[in-house]
């Protein structure tokens, strides 16, 4: 005779009032690792521009909110005991490596990084957004803030010419599909 499947097994995860326990792991994993990325890449762009010129000040600025995020992250890392990333050495050497990189290639190849890194993210919160349940409101808070200031380095990105770099659409596509890749393995790995 089959086995009656209980209750729980029919109940879909979106009928659920609390986080899954897997889904929170990967939300916090990811997140800290993107904004681990994103300060390792401001940190390139800093090493090429300095923070005494105009644009370096602009790049300084955005740093210095990313580092608000990755505490923010490290906290949370330690508080619910996630497991980081085991990727964030390969996040450090290739997050810095863009940054320098398309600083070298001048401000607004740098701004171009800035748009297509910060236009990722954004989505990628908003989409966090709706996995979040109701036992989580501080979180939820919390990714709210960061992906606004996620939009504000994008809009900055966009004002400083980043479309006027050559080979704008090709750049950013390139980021964006790395971007895309470093948060589908970083959930896992």
């Amino acid at each position: 005779m089959p086995q009656k499947k209980t209750q729980r097994h029919k109940t879909k995860y979106k009928d659920q009032k609390n986080t899954d326990r897997a889904i929170l792991e990967e939300i916090i994993r990811v997140d800290h690792a993107g904004e681990f990325g994103a300060t390792r890449i401001y940190d390139g762009q800093i090493a090429v521009f300095g923070t005494k010129s105009k644009i370096g000040k602009t790049i300084k600025h955005m740093a210095d909110q990313e580092q608000e995020h990755i505490e923010t992250f490290e906290k949370l890392i330690l508080n619910h005991r996630v497991r980081p990333t085991a990727l964030l050495p390969v996040w450090n050497v290739a997050g810095y490596f863009l940054g320098a990189a398309t600083a070298m290639m001048g401000e607004k190849a740098a701004m171009a990084c800035t748009v297509a890194v910060e236009k990722v993210i954004g989505e990628h919160y908003h989409k966090q957004l709706s996995l979040l349940k109701g036992d989580h409101k501080k979180l939820k808070a919390t990714i709210k803030k960061f992906a606004q200031d996620e939009l504000e380095h994008h809009d900055i990105g966009i004002a400083h010419d980043a479309e006027k770099t050559p080979g704008y659409t090709i750049l950013t596509k390139f980021i964006e599909m790395g971007c895309k890749t470093a948060i589908a393995i970083s959930k896992k790995i």
